[in-house]
């Protein structure tokens, strides 16, 4: 086995237990939350579905950005919520059930949803664009909803261990993905660099920037739930649109390099949000 395959296993691994560490301390009512709403699960849908694919593709169009750049936005913006987003959105906000809602139901939806990423990327790129649901639903089971379930599943037995091995898998998870994503961003480092230009990081900003406030417009009079469908909105499954964007465009070997500096430059664009989020709280 190559180290190039044992860093993508540990990510997955990472990942699934971090997944498992916020679940253990949710309920089959908090994930199931939004299906009862509609018109919040309406909303949130359409923000992040339909507003920031959009504007996703404007940004595509109108500046001369590298393919793989292009690419990787439009297809991070037709893509879930990110297993690893709850842990922000749950220290800024504390427990609610739209944390665990929203990711749930994005996650269940992907695949219904999936036709939208055929037709987004064949507008955006005046080509015939195909898309293979079962490898978004692979990804999909395996980062989110089987940890997801079987969190949900130990929780509802044993509530106790739940939340004894809450944070457990957490620290496991988070320090397992330090230690697989160094030397992942150490070796895509050359590459990251050389996709800076042409508008790049200005387009990466404003797709993070618009997403937050696009979110945050359309969550509702809860400012915890404005906070929370913010982040959904602004931050994707980069797994899944990696996926997606390799599975239609496979000639593009920087969309990973692209969707890593996604990851640092969106993280860096989102954090005056976070703080301005928690203060209000605070407050």
């Amino acid at each position: 086995m190559s180290v190039t395959q044992l860093i993508r296993i540990a990510i997955l691994l990472s990942i699934m237990l971090i997944v498992v560490s916020f679940a253990l301390l949710a309920t089959w009512r908090d994930a199931t939350s939004l299906f009862r709403k509609p018109w919040q699960l309406g909303r949130s849908l359409f923000a992040m579905n339909v507003l920031l694919p959009l504007f996703a593709s404007v940004l595509a169009a109108a500046f001369a950005l590298h393919p793989a750049v292009a690419i990787a936005l439009v297809a991070l913006s037709v893509s879930p919520v990110p297993p690893f987003l709850p842990l922000k959105q749950l220290k800024i906000v504390g427990h609610q059930e739209y944390v665990y809602g929203l990711l749930g139901a994005s996650a269940l939806l992907t695949i219904v949803l999936a036709p939208l990423t055929v037709i987004v990327l064949g507008l955006v790129f005046s080509r015939e664009a195909s898309i293979a649901p079962a490898a978004i639903g692979r990804m999909v089971g395996m980062t989110v909803l089987l940890p997801f379930v079987l969190a949900l599943v130990i929780r509802s037995r044993l509530p106790a261990f739940a939340a004894r091995a809450s944070p457990v898998a957490g620290k496991a998870g988070i320090w397992l993905l330090i230690a697989a994503a160094v030397p992942l961003l150490i070796t895509m480092w050359p590459a990251m660099i050389s996709l800076i230009g042409d508008g790049t990081l200005f387009a990466i900003i404003a797709f993070s920037v618009v997403g937050l406030a696009v979110g945050h417009v359309l969550g509702g009079p809860d400012p915890n739930d404005r906070t929370v469908l913010a982040l959904a909105t602004a931050t994707r499954h980069p797994g899944v649109a990696l996926v997606i964007a390799t599975g239609n465009f496979p000639g593009q070997k920087l969309v990973a390099p692209a969707l890593l500096l996604y990851l640092l430059v969106g993280a860096i664009a989102s954090a005056p949000y976070v703080l301005w989020r928690k203060r209000q709280r605070k407050g």
